[in-house]
């Protein structure tokens, strides 16, 4: 630990690091809990451990009340998100989790998260193990998705059409590997692991209590943000010359959770620390994290994330604590710019002559619907895909590395099972929302079961006013915690309870600029309202190709949040 203590909050640690602490690193008694049937649940500490392997733990609210009646305890399951660094999975991988999907879950499918991985939902207490152990014997873990760690590390996702996406992909790998906890406690209770002395386990980078918080990162490839960078903690902006990945930029302290009511939480945009050559690259992702890790708040979690470390010691401060733990001094940034964040849908050509099919899934939710059989489509694709999948960050599944004279059968399956429609707009391509209701236990109104019909209130809208082939980014999220990135959409929605929301407004299309709050807890249908009377405004009075979050702040709609950490509360524009 750092010597200059000045930086650390003195006070009675939160819950959490007690939790911790007594873990025997991340062990608990989570073996115990396994063999326990009188419950579907895991007790006490455990309920919060099985977070660092991967799991939460739910229950299917719709029938919460129901099985109450009946004197029954809540459906326990729990949902596990596997580590996946930028995405890749093969085909052989795709029919390993298909096939755990329909026979051991619930609910039957996958689901694409904005963590650019895959989720389970709904997996009982006696297949759990077996859930780990499966996806082990494909080469799949769950370790460290979630919980106060480092989680599933992001890259830009579009497949590999220059040496610079290669790279970009292989970092993210080195650093999700670099940052891992170092505990044998994964291996022990899933995969029947030799147990191992936990006095002589040392966690360098982590620490012995882990982080304060979550901590997210990524690898983005300019000038497509798909990965939204100003969600996450820590960043790598690639920089190439000559079509070869030279070194980052480091962009630290983003992050867009926050919690009703509290003006101490705030969204943040990350700050431009310079820019570092590619042999520093693992040198400052641990920098970070262990300054994070000393310096960040374990007295109260709700301000424990980077961005709130950056906002108490400064930002040069904590920049100069990285060159020092590094041992590097960070160059000027190096010029980029980010132009778009959306996924490049349909075929493209790669460098070395072979095809990449990105096809859209509503809400990353892969299952047969009626008419639109999807997660039989991609069964079917992955039986005789060559190539490999690629998930995005936005929910989405890229069929890369197609040869050319394989690409007809593909393209044949994907559209006989609805994974191209020729009939998606473009503003549903611009829509995502959270899981939320009915499994995520923090969610206080619908997101991903809302999306659809809201989306399609938003086309008639826009077909109303003569704007049929615009589109906005619009973004829904059950609850503030930020899943679903609305607060970095153009029209942002946040669960404020049943059916209530807070509407916020003037993100742009980069997803370089936070919206402001423009109304609190209202209805869907007065959302819709006051969406209709500004999407008509913006048919009348906009300037030519400006775009819906850009004119809402020209037009003095709402004010734009130049600094979130202090002025994202100011009054409404």
């Amino acid at each position: 630990m750092s010597e200059d203590k000045q930086f650390i909050v003195e006070g009675k640690l939160s819950d959490n690091e007690r939790l911790k602490a007594e873990s025997k690193h991340l062990r608990g008694t989570i073996t115990q809990d396994l063999s326990d049937d009188v419950t579907g649940g895991f007790t006490a500490d455990n309920f919060q451990l099985i977070r660092f392997h991967g799991m939460y733990q739910q229950d299917d609210r719709d029938i919460r009340a129901e099985r109450q009646k009946q004197k029954l305890e809540p459906l326990h399951n729990v949902m596990l998100r596997a580590r996946l660094p930028g995405g890749v999975i093969r085909p052989e991988q795709w029919l390993v989790i298909d096939k755990f999907a329909q026979d051991h879950t619930l609910y039957g499918s996958i689901r694409l998260t904005t963590r650019q991985t895959f989720q389970f939902h709904g997996v009982l207490k006696p297949h759990i193990k077996s859930m780990h152990q499966t996806l082990n014997a494909t080469g799949i873990d769950s370790i460290a998705t979630a919980g106060d760690v480092n989680r599933n590390v992001l890259c830009t996702s579009n497949p590999i059409e220059s040496e610079v996406h290669q790279q970009a992909w292989e970092w993210a790998a080195k650093i999700s590997e670099h940052l891992l906890p170092k505990t044998n406690a994964y291996a022990e209770i899933w995969l029947d692991g030799e147990k191992v002395d936990t006095t002589q386990e040392k966690e360098p980078i982590l620490g012995e209590n882990y982080l304060p918080r979550k901590f997210k990162t990524t690898v983005v490839i300019p000038p497509q943000n798909d990965v939204d960078v100003h969600a996450n903690d820590l960043n790598f902006v690639a920089i190439a010359e000559n079509n070869k990945l030279v070194g980052f930029n480091v962009l630290v302290g983003g992050g867009l959770a926050m919690t009703h009511g509290d003006k101490s939480t705030y969204p943040r945009k990350a700050d431009d620390f310079g820019y570092i050559p590619l042999d520093k690259t693992l040198d400052v992702a641990a920098a970070v994290v262990s300054t994070q890790r000393d310096w960040g708040n374990r007295v109260n979690r709700k301000n424990a994330k980077t961005k709130y470390t950056l906002e108490r010691v400064g930002v040069e401060n904590f920049k100069a604590e990285v060159e020092k733990r590094a041992n590097v001094k960070f160059e000027e940034s190096r010029p980029y710019e980010f132009t778009s964040r959306g996924d490049r849908f349909g075929w493209v050509e790669g460098i070395d002559g072979k095809y990449h099919l990105t096809v859209f899934i509503e809400n990353g939710r892969i299952l047969d619907f009626p008419n639109k059989p999807l997660k039989t489509g991609c069964r079917e694709i992955a039986k005789i895909h060559k190539g490999d999948f690629r998930l995005t960050a936005n929910q989405n599944l890229i069929i890369a590395g197609v040869a050319p004279e394989d690409k007809p059968e593909i393209e044949k399956l994907a559209r006989s099972h609805g994974l191209i429609e020729a009939s998606v707009s473009q503003q549903r391509l611009d829509s995502m929302a959270c899981v939320s209701l009915p499994t995520c236990p923090l969610a206080m109104a619908e997101a991903e079961r809302y999306l659809p019909s809201a989306v399609t209130e938003i086309e008639a809208m826009l077909a109303k006013h003569g704007l049929e082939n615009e589109s906005v980014i619009y973004r829904i999220t059950g609850c503030p915690n930020g899943c679903g990135r609305a607060m970095l959409a153009e029209i942002g929605l946040v669960g404020k309870g049943p059916n209530k929301y807070n509407l916020h407004l003037g993100g742009n299309r980069e997803g370089t600029r936070i919206p402001r709050m423009y109304k609190e807890n209202i209805s869907d249908t007065e959302i819709m309202a006051i969406l209709d009377e500004l999407i008509g405004r913006w048919a009348k009075e906009r300037n030519e190709q400006e775009a819906f979050g850009d004119f809402v702040i020209r037009a003095n709609i709402i004010k734009p949040v130049v600094d979130s950490a202090r002025d994202f509360y100011d009054e409404l524009g």
